[in-house]
């Protein structure tokens, strides 16, 4: 296995790995959370079958973040009829992550199909600059990874595999992605190489996707394949919430509501439900917002 530099994963924090296999198209991406993790749980009081499941689409957020090309960032939602009415999970091209599970306090299932049953799964890329890209598929099979992976059968020609894990204090997943043929240009060589890479990937036992670093993992799966490895990017958890953009979110709120909040509360208090951060607004803040004097908004 080649290194591309002399790092390795010595580096403090969460990190994704990006690897290569040298003679077939084939990419991958490795990554492992834990600081950013339960810096996420500490927050939120979740029973374990729904920290799991967030877990795991944190890492998926990661491991399809590297599919970006560009500034931005991708959101992936699962919506169900089941004990988690949502699940979040947003990860920028900068390596920022949060997440969070919506209307999951009474959850106490620990099987997917109770906890996301009949459901649908989104996926928004969300770039800086152009137009947002949005797919949706029901959520197929009995797991995230399984759902994830009927997504790109569905929507992609080349083949996507993941792996994911979690338990209450970490998250791992692994992405296997075919490339377009250059080196491979036979249609059964190149799928005889999709068939190898994933074979191997599927004897992977979640203890071992959690606990091994990406140059363990893959030397124990591919130690007769030529890859190379790429550089750790750096995952943290990071809100992009800001007292600017809640202020945004207040201009959307027509003057009158705001001015009888103020008149009742004296403030508007606006709360982050993914880090809890909250932001006090008084009557100086908001402006020109109000629009009008007080008497001629409620007369």
């Amino acid at each position: 296995m080649k290194d591309t530099d002399n790092n390795n994963e010595q580096a403090t924090g969460d990190l994704a790995r990006r690897f290569l296999f040298d003679e077939a198209d084939l990419r991958g991406e490795s990554v492992r959370l834990e600081t950013s993790f339960r810096d996420m749980l500490a927050i939120h009081q979740y029973a374990p079958g729904v920290s799991r499941l967030l877990g795991e689409l944190l890492a998926a957020a990661v491991l399809l973040r590297s599919t970006l090309k560009f500034e931005g960032k991708l959101i992936l939602q699962a919506r169900s009829e089941g004990q988690i009415p949502l699940l979040m999970a947003e990860c920028s091209s900068a390596g920022d992550l949060r997440g969070i599970a919506r209307g999951a306090d009474l959850a106490t299932a620990n099987h997917f199909e109770q906890l996301l049953g009949q459901g649908s799964l989104t996926i928004t890329i969300d770039p800086q600059e152009g137009q947002r890209y949005q797919g949706i598929v029901p959520l197929a099979g009995d797991s995230l990874a399984h759902s994830l992976d009927a997504y790109f059968a569905q929507s992609e020609q080349l083949g996507t595999r993941f792996w994911l894990a979690a338990d209450g204090e970490r998250a791992a997943g692994l992405l296997l992605q075919q490339l377009p043929a250059q080196l491979t240009r036979d249609p059964l060589a190149r799928a005889q190489q999709w068939e190898h890479a994933c074979t191997l990937a599927a004897t992977i036992r979640n203890e071992e996707l959690l606990e091994l670093e990406t140059e363990a993992l893959l030397f124990r799966l591919y130690h007769e394949d030529a890859l190379r490895l790429f550089d750790p990017s750096p995952v943290r958890f990071r809100c992009s919430c800001s007292r600017e953009r809640t202020l945004r979110a207040l201009s959307a709120i027509d003057p009158a509501e705001l001015e009888a909040l103020l008149q009742e509360l004296g403030c508007i208090t606006m709360d982050c439900e993914f880090c809890n951060q909250q932001y006090i607004y008084k009557r100086e803040d908001l402006g020109d917002m109000l629009g009008q004097e007080p008497s001629q908004i409620l007369h």
